[in-house]
């Protein structure tokens, strides 16, 4: 079952990379007494997520936290060291929590998964955004096919 707008954030843990190398953040401590933009990519380093999709979040983040959004994080079904060479080549900093869902626990938990096998991929996630305010979710775009429109940083600054 998809998870939708009023469903609370299922338990799961997810890797980081932080000064002292890999560390699991579970959804309890990214999202209790929080408000977070949460979004996910099918896979970094791929072209639109490279090209639009993060750079989107770096570029909106300063407006997004002034909107009143604590914490901006990404999601993809990569490894950690993945992730942190991606947020890298990126230049995320700060601005952006690059989030590994390694074996897609957390994405098979919330209904997202994608199957991108017939591109080498396996299984990933969808790309989507969500506002999770205190482990609620409060704004839920998933996008439609192939599209990048209604998960990007600017449709969300639209609904804070």
């Amino acid at each position: 079952m998809t998870i939708k707008v009023g469903d609370r954030v299922p338990e799961a843990t997810f890797t980081t990379f932080g000064p002292e190398g890999p560390r699991p953040v579970t959804t309890d401590e990214l999202f209790k007494g929080r408000k977070v933009a949460l979004f996910a990519v099918p896979g970094a380093f791929t072209p639109t997520c490279s090209a639009k999709h993060l750079p989107g979040f770096v570029q909106h983040a300063a407006a997004l936290k002034a909107k009143g959004v604590d914490a901006i994080a990404c999601v993809s079904v990569n490894d950690v060291f993945v992730m942190k060479a991606w947020g890298e080549n990126q230049g995320v900093g700060d601005n952006v929590l690059m989030l590994a869902d390694g074996n897609g626990a957390f994405t098979r938990a919330i209904g997202l998964e994608l199957d991108g096998s017939r591109f080498g991929m396996g299984t990933r996630s969808q790309r989507y955004s969500m506002i999770v305010d205190d482990g609620v979710v409060k704004e839920l775009n998933v996008e439609a096919g192939g599209e990048y429109r209604v998960s990007s940083a600017e449709y969300m600054l639209a609904q804070l």
